[in-house]
């Protein structure tokens, strides 16, 4: 399976490189790719891969005796971001919508569903009291072209009461949830690049060590509790997740498979 991921390294630093521009640490420039290629410990011809994809989706305008800073539109977009945090929180429109829809056209393995305890970080994320019921759910969702994504999920057990193992293979937690009188509200994500454990790489059909998407994600209801936290890894030639930021602080944002690109 090594032919279906054959650049782990360059996905590894591409995705590290996008979630720094993102943060806006490059605001006065990226290092060279020399610098890059030490700091990574990889060759200096897969950073300037890595470099060469964000400059091919705009995101990076590299220029010769000038090097390399982000585009226009990012640090437009990261000044949008503030202005709208000085009002109202911007709202994250068909997030949900499209987390529930993707999931329905996915095939689920459902390796664990149990009952367990809240330690001290479990609890503090989904404001509990250590020791507090919690449903865990480790799920693996494939498309046609085959494995997408190894998903853990964790929900205050009241939430999911009376919710089988094979509620889980039919319809997406936060469905069961809604049908059950939750109302969804915010999410809070972070999107980083993990490796592949052996666990997760005989789930997702990859070679230990592979580069791919990290996901953790804290849902809120109307009432901004927390309803579920989620950690997931996903491989990205099959999965992808799309934001757009406009300048009045709107946020557009939604979650794809390749097989609904193509």
């Amino acid at each position: 399976m090594a032919a279906s991921l054959p650049l782990s390294k360059f996905h590894q630093i591409y995705l590290v490189l996008l979630e720094q521009l993102r943060e806006g640490r490059f605001a006065h420039g990226l290092p060279g790719e020399l610098e890059l290629a030490r700091h990574f410990g990889v060759a200096r011809i897969t950073v300037r891969r890595a470099l060469e994809q964000l400059a091919d989706q705009k995101l990076i305008v590299r220029e010769v005796g000038r090097g390399t800073r982000p585009a226009p539109r990012l640090e437009q977009a990261k000044r949008a971001s503030k202005v709208a945090g000085k009002g109202s929180a911007p709202q994250l429109k068909g997030l949900m919508e499209s987390i529930v829809s993707l999931s329905r056209k996915t095939i689920v393995k459902v390796i664990e569903w149990r009952l367990i305890t809240a330690d001290h970080e479990l609890a503090d994320a989904l404001q509990l009291t250590e020791g507090d019921k919690v449903r865990k759910a480790v799920r693996r969702r494939s498309t046609k072209p085959g494995p997408m994504s190894h998903i853990t999920t964790w929900v205050p057990e009241r939430l999911v009461h009376g919710v089988e193992r094979a509620d889980l293979m039919s319809k997406p937690i936060l469905e069961l949830m809604q049908e059950s009188g939750v109302e969804l509200g915010r999410a809070v994500q972070t999107i980083s690049a993990r490796q592949a454990d052996g666990q997760v790489a005989v789930e997702l059909q990859v070679p230990v060590g592979s580069a791919l998407l990290w996901v953790r994600r804290l849902v809120y209801d109307t009432n901004d509790r927390p309803i579920q936290l989620l950690h997931g890894l996903y491989r990205p030639d099959r999965y992808e997740y799309q934001m757009e930021l406009s300048q009045v602080g709107g946020v557009e944002a939604r979650i794809v498979a390749n097989e609904i690109l193509s």
